[in-house]
């Protein structure tokens, strides 16, 4: 082994070790593998913009100096040709020939640069004889020379490595380029219907004393500062509400949180969230202003109401939306009527009747959840919002008006999973006091997603929160609603495990 070698350089594949000995004889020639700028005077976008209708064989005069990563090269005796592709994907050819760049840099063109390199090239903006927008090279230079190939585009990436590797997702699939720009028209979307409707978007904490807010079993951490443990957010709620009790009385926010839980197709431990408080309204009001968030949303990105899932099945977000009642569904689901107050036992023989796994911790509320997600769930393909949920799981929720023992909280429903939540909110602060009480009892007995009884926020109540409705909707999961992708597709970033 020679001295300037080293084990790991020896274990290289071929394609790695060339191109690292490719860097290594630009650096001997005082050629610089990744300078600090190169020349550009205009995007391949712009380009294509200006240049729409140029006739065959047309050289316009106009030197422009356009970059690109190369994604294909063909090499020939005196003329050679590459396509270069940005960001967004617009892609241009690139001409070298042996008359405009000379011997020595149409030699190096060939033996330097490989596929997936990026590249300045300077020249005139031609259309070939083919009718091709052209650059027309006078001079090009290397604006960062890649390491590794790339994938072989006609060769399918799996979804695995598109999650590990998504930089390399997006140069080479247009689909993942679609999306990553998709989130950004929804969240400006998201927020002009907020924006248009007199809300007032702020931030609240992510790291927390206490977690609250929802049911879900948080990440814990430690603060060296403090001395004491924190907990990551399981959402904004209860910091949303302080704001309403201090007069911001229509809020939003767009944020993250994090759940000490499973993943799957549609939950991920790290997950982004819309959340919004709306003084005056109750569980109907939120329940109109999410629906036309949503539709905004596909109004946005497809310019309808319709929007068109990846592999082509259209799903019709407009309309009013459908509404069934929680316990309707679980009746029609077992046969027989089920209400509010159905005792647990009986609950529990229609459980076990259906093959449901009993876990003795559940309450009474909780059972009847289970039950209408094992009856119902699979059939809730159109949007849809199931009205009327147990009060025992709903404690941060004013109790139905009407029904006794529900609550007057909707989820929503698309494409069979859960988008958002709504309620009418809870603001006597002695019931809500009570209703944290029974939580913090339950977690005493090994409920892991119980709430904790926040004094602060009970606090915060007691200055009195005028009439609300609240609602919360998972932004990945919209994402998924709007293109029927799955979550981990619609985060850049998931989480995934470390490779071996």
């Amino acid at each position: 082994m020679s001295a300037d070698k080293t084990p790991i350089e020896d274990d290289l594949p071929e394609q790695l070790r060339i191109r690292r000995e490719k860097r290594a004889g630009l650096i001997e020639r005082g050629i610089e593998p990744y300078p600090v700028s190169v020349a550009r005077t205009k995007s391949l976008k712009e380009i294509r913009e200006k240049y729409t209708s140029l006739d065959i064989d047309v050289a316009t005069g106009d030197i422009e100096s356009l970059t690109g990563r190369i994604i294909f090269k063909r090499d020939t005796g005196k003329l050679c040709f590459a396509t270069l592709r940005e960001g967004d994907g617009t892609e241009l050819q690139a001409m070298f020939s042996l008359d405009k760049i000379g011997e020595e840099q149409l030699d190096s063109w060939k033996s330097d640069i490989d596929l997936g390199d990026i590249v300045s090239v300077t020249g005139e903006i031609i259309s070939s004889k083919r009718g091709e927008l052209s650059v027309l090279a006078n001079s090009w230079s290397l604006a960062a020379k890649s390491l590794r190939p790339l994938p072989n585009e006609h060769k399918p990436m799996s979804e695995e490595t598109r999650v590990r590797m998504r930089y390399v997702d997006l140069i080479v699939r247009p689909e993942a380029r679609a999306y990553a720009r998709l989130r950004p028209t929804v969240l400006r979307s998201l927020r002009e219907t907020f924006h248009n409707q007199d809300f007032i978007e702020v931030e609240t904490p992510m790291l927390q004393v206490m977690h609250g807010g929802a049911a879900a079993r948080p990440f814990k951490s430690f603060s060296n500062a403090y001395d004491m443990d924190l907990y990551l957010r399981i959402a904004p709620e209860l910091f949303l509400k302080r704001c309403v009790v201090g007069g911001i009385e229509r809020v939003f926010e767009i944020n993250r949180n994090f759940r000490n839980e499973g993943a799957d197709s549609s939950h991920s431990p790290e997950f982004a969230m819309i959340e919004s408080y709306q003084a005056y309204g109750d569980w109907r009001s939120i329940a109109d202003l999410t629906r036309t968030l949503i539709q905004n949303a596909a109004m946005a990105i497809s310019g309808s109401h319709v929007v068109t899932h990846h592999d082509g099945r259209q799903a019709n977000l407009g309309g009013q939306w459908k509404e069934i009642s929680l316990y309707e569904a679980i009746s029609q689901g077992v046969g027989e009527n089920v209400t509010a107050l159905t005792p647990i036992e009986e609950l529990k023989k229609h459980a076990t009747k259906l093959g449901i796994k009993i876990d003795p911790k559940w309450v009474t509320g909780k059972l009847a959840e289970e039950i209408f997600e094992h009856v119902a769930k699979e059939q809730l393909i159109e949007p849809t919002f199931v009205m009327g949920f147990p009060v025992d799981t709903s404690p941060l929720v004013r109790a139905h008006r009407d029904l006794p023992g529900v609550a007057e909280k909707w989820d929503l429903y698309v494409d069979g999973f859960e988008l958002a939540t709504g309620y009418s909110e809870l603001i006597d602060p002695v019931i809500q006091r009570d209703r944290l009480v029974e939580q913090a009892q339950l977690g005493a007995k090994g409920d892991l997603e119980a709430m904790q009884v926040d004094e602060d926020f009970l606090r915060a109540m007691e200055f009195a929160m005028p009439p609300t409705g609240g609602m919360g909707m998972g932004l990945d999961r919209l994402l998924m609603a709007l293109t029927g992708l799955g979550i981990r597709e619609t985060i850049l970033f998931p989480l995934v495990k470390p490779e071996e």
